[in-house]
């Protein structure tokens, strides 16, 4: 028997009970670059060889590796998937912080 808990709230959510279930993908997005005579005409070796030697000596940083792509599944009870349709970034609760004045 598989058990099923909102993974916003924590509620358990029994068989009998509405699930909805959210899939997100996040991934880079890739505008195709136009090449140009000067890309034609460098030496794309030389330059490689220039920036892995460059990182090897410590006089650049290593690029940071990110994951090409993020695949995430939440389960959901009714409640959270209400607020989750209406507000799927949580923009309006970024919004509503109430600073005291200090």
């Amino acid at each position: 028997m598989l058990h099923f808990s909102c993974d916003v709230c924590g509620k358990d959510l029994p068989e009998e009970a509405a699930r909805y279930v959210v899939k997100m993908e996040a991934f880079a997005a890739t505008n195709p670059a136009e090449i140009t005579d000067d890309d034609l005409d460098t030496d794309h070796v030389e330059e490689m060889a220039q920036l892995l030697n460059d990182i090897e000596n410590g006089d650049r940083p290593a690029p940071e590796e990110l994951p090409s792509c993020s695949k995430m599944r939440f389960d959901l009870c009714l409640g959270c998937y209400r607020k989750f349709a209406k507000d799927p970034l949580s923009r309006d609760a970024a919004t509503r912080f109430d600073f005291s004045e200090n």
